[in-house]
């Protein structure tokens, strides 16, 4: 009798551990189900979205999986629903995969020219990027470098965020073709690691992104550096908007990451990265 009730109480010990178990992992499931999906331009990244999301995992507990892709999969993920977040360095295009999507500027980008660190260039004009870009120039020795090549490196596509908002600003032609010779890469992280390794190297990127590669150079432009102040107050030329985007009806939680990169502890996150706010970039206006 009396091994008869060890082995019953042995039983009931072990559905209750087993119970426990089967809860916790459900518990985990539907934590981790309740998470959060990003996806977006590589510079939005660089420029503040890891550190945010950092920050809101260690404030709410819910993690937000990035992944890259660019700022046209930042857009049409996200109308699509197949992302819950994206990140963006242009603006939405006329084009329906796009129409849903709503897109949250929180924070100001500039573009950049970079060439290899060791380029003896330090500043070049406006009139000399389109040149380059479009093969008018090919040669170091007009900028007033070295008797050397130019090696064009450009991002594929013209609805890039960088391909676009280049295009905008510098021909305001959002079709511009560019030098026939120029070496095309998939996305702007390739740009800079090609750069970084050429030196005769030129091509253009976020600075937010250009920053993170010690081996680049970013160079003034009319003598104006791309510098936090100078892209605040809009001395330097080429800056732009950097969006957070979301659906026509997004989630409670996604509402609450929007918020959270907007309220002031957010908007000091971005800041702390080296990245303009929109507080610091108040006087900047939406080209």
């Amino acid at each position: 009798m009396v091994v008869i009730q060890e082995v019953i109480v042995k039983e009931r010990v072990f559905l209750f551990v087993l119970f426990a178990a089967l809860l916790c992992f459900a518990y985990t499931s539907k934590t981790e189900a309740a998470g959060l999906s990003w996806v977006g331009c590589g510079i939005t990244k660089k420029a503040f979205m890891l550190e945010l999301a950092e920050k809101y995992k260690e404030k709410t507990g819910i993690k937000i999986v990035i992944r890259g892709g660019g700022a046209t999969k930042g857009i049409r993920d996200v109308a699509d629903g197949f992302s819950d977040i994206g990140g963006s360095c242009r603006h939405k295009i006329d084009n329906p995969a796009e129409k849903t999507a709503i897109l949250h500027q929180v924070a100001w980008d500039a573009l950049v020219v970079i060439t290899h660190k060791k380029n003896p260039i330090d500043d070049i004009t406006v009139s000399q990027v389109r040149d380059i870009l479009t093969g008018k120039i090919n040669n170091w020795k007009d900028p007033g470098g070295t008797d050397s090549p130019i090696s064009l490196y450009v991002r594929k596509g013209k609805i890039s965020g960088v391909g676009l908002i280049t295009r905008e600003i510098l021909f305001n032609n959002p079709v511009q073709e560019y030098s026939r010779h120029a070496k095309v890469k998939k996305s702007s992280g390739p740009v800079e690691r090609a750069i970084s390794g050429d030196r005769n190297g030129f091509g253009i990127t976020g600075i937010s992104s250009a920053v993170k590669n010690s081996k680049l150079k970013i160079l003034k432009v009319g003598g104006i550096t791309p510098s936090k102040a100078n892209i605040a107050s809009g001395r330097y030329p080429f800056y732009r908007p950097l969006f957070l985007t979301t659906a026509e009806k997004p989630s409670a939680n996604v509402r609450g990451f929007i918020k959270f990169a907007l309220s002031p502890e957010g908007q000091a996150i971005i800041s702390n990265q080296g990245t303009v706010n929109l507080r610091e970039g108040k006087l900047l206006k939406i080209k």
